[in-house]
């Protein structure tokens, strides 16, 4: 007889939540009418954070991804408008990615399903449960470990 594995069934639940996560934040976008792909998403969330426009290999280094695949994604965030390709204006060779009104549109629209999905999962807990399940899931963000 095995004994059972809480670290394992933890990781199991961790997993399943995330994925449930995912999956209702996909039906808020897809009734907003957005159609955008998880990496896409999260190419411009991390375009947001910086002050100036950054080249294309700053957004490999940030996405831990090979210059090729952030070139992709730009590609497809630039036919819907989202982003545009910008010479720069100290050296016309260097081409950085800027967010457009439309790619600025598109992160509140994310901001708001991921609330939404949010919303819907923890819907069952209590205020004081979500109290506790945000002041658990801090310590395990913000832990000791390399950061995501």
């Amino acid at each position: 007889m095995t004994t059972p594995d809480p670290d394992g069934l933890l990781a199991e639940q961790l997993l399943r939540l995330s994925r449930r996560l995912h999956r209702s934040q996909q039906r808020q976008l897809t009734s907003a009418g957005i159609a955008i792909t998880p990496a896409q998403s999260r190419l411009l969330r991390v375009l947001a954070h910086y002050e100036e426009a950054p080249r294309m290999a700053d957004l490999a280094a940030r996405l831990e991804v090979v210059p090729r695949a952030v070139t992709s994604l730009v590609d497809g965030l630039e036919a819907g408008d989202r982003v545009r390709r910008a010479p720069d204006p100290g050296n016309r060779r260097v081409i950085r990615i800027e967010l457009t009104d439309t790619g600025r549109a598109t992160l509140r629209a994310l901001r708001d399903a991921r609330r939404a999905a949010a919303e819907d999962i923890l819907s069952p807990l209590t205020a004081e449960q979500r109290d506790a399940f945000g002041g658990l899931l801090s310590a395990l963000v913000d832990g000791p470990g390399p950061p995501c």
